[in-house]
């Protein structure tokens, strides 16, 4: 029987693949296959799939987004095969309550997913931002090595009763005093490997920051990054990354959808007249979401309506459209931030949340020019 679309379900692997054909027709997976990761195989899968359905049927193979990254993607899309990367938390099949869960039936479920389009498909980036992103975590990568450091040499120092009387860690005054430390016997040589540690990951940090700069200047990102670095808590790093994580910003029809997509909207468990509120979804991009959280805490202090000397020389250059557009952002996340832990008395870390995807909707009316 010849079919005019065969959607093919991909449960993705480092070691291996297992496949699924799908129909609308037969409304259930058919042609299941276990094959070892090569992206060949999955050529060879469609060609026998041709000799089932015939010559003219039209492939469609999806996988959910993990470990193999873009990958198997770019690999199919050079072999003109139509393939899709579904993002998981937006897939409608439930799986969380199955009691049996095997490759072939994640296979089927993918392919059920993409037959009946219950899913969001993942952005594709391009290469350059792709090769940026890297880059960007990987500056993430080290910086929280440096931080597991430092915590390493504040624990030794407590266990040896070596106890600092500055006001704060990590401040010229405190390096000087470590390595003031004159530790008995190996204890001396574990301190200087240590603070070795530290001085190598800060100096990378900051050949690492620089060059972060140096991308940012770039055209296709300069313009873009000088907006949100209008905003409080937004500098380069975080700008660079939001760009590069989300993409096309103007695939989100609102700016819901869009903190939809970064998981800071809350959940709900509600049945009838009860509505039940829960906490934030925490689906889309982790990393995004992290680094608005963080910005989210420059609003929690500070005067309202204020505008420190590094802000606006950060916001020098851009339309005074652009400026007035961040300003009004940041009275209204400063002022709400006091409300809410001053006079509603919410968690701070509850008020943040809620700050962070306020920022996040501003974001986005800035990068879709939506600022009148």
């Amino acid at each position: 029987m010849n079919y005019n679309t065969v959607y093919v379900g991909m449960d993705v692997h480092k070691e291996s693949f297992t496949f699924c054909a799908y129909t609308i027709d037969a409304e259930k997976g058919s042609h299941f296959q276990r094959t070892e990761a090569d992206y060949k195989n999955v050529l060879k899968y469609l060609e026998f799939l041709r000799t089932v359905y015939g010559n003219n049927a039209n492939f469609i193979c999806g996988y959910e987004a993990g470990c193999l990254g873009y990958t198997l993607y770019h690999q199919l899309t050079e072999h003109q095969v139509n393939c899709v990367i579904l993002a998981p938390t937006t897939m409608l099949e439930q799986r969380s309550k199955r009691r049996i869960k095997t490759d072939r039936r994640d296979a089927e479920i993918i392919a059920k997913c993409l037959a009946q389009h219950n899913y969001s498909p993942v952005h594709i980036p391009t290469a350059t931002d792709e090769e940026t992103k890297e880059f960007l975590r990987m500056r993430d990568d080290h910086k929280l090595a440096l931080k597991k450091v430092k915590q390493q040499i504040l624990a030794f120092c407590l266990r040896h009763n070596y106890r600092y009387d500055g006001n704060s860690h990590w401040t010229a005054a405190h390096i000087k005093w470590l390595k003031s430390l004159n530790p008995e016997a190996l204890y001396k040589e574990i301190l200087d490997e240590y603070l070795l540690t530290y001085t190598t990951l800060s100096d990378k940090l900051e050949r690492l920051d620089k060059r972060i700069e140096e991308l940012a200047s770039k055209d296709e990102y300069r313009e873009s990054v000088k907006k949100l670095c209008c905003f409080i808590g937004i500098k380069t790093h975080t700008a660079l990354s939001v760009l590069v994580e989300v993409g096309d910003f103007q695939r989100f029809a609102s700016a819901q959808n869009f903190a939809s997509y970064l998981g800071l909207v809350p959940g709900e468990d509600s049945s009838g007249d009860g509505q039940t509120r829960l906490g934030i979804t925490k689906a889309g991009n982790r990393h995004v979401r992290m680094l608005l959280t963080e910005a989210s805490q420059c609003y929690a202090r500070g005067q309202i309506g204020f505008k420190s000397k590094e802000l606006k020389s950060r916001q020098a250059g851009n339309s005074p459209q652009v400026i007035a557009y961040a300003d009004k952002a940041n009275e209204r996340l400063r002022r709400r931030y006091y409300k809410m832990v001053l006079g509603k008395s919410k968690k701070h870390n509850v008020a943040k949340t809620a700050i962070a995807r306020e920022l996040a909707c501003f974001m986005w009316g800035m990068m879709t020019d939506r600022i009148a």
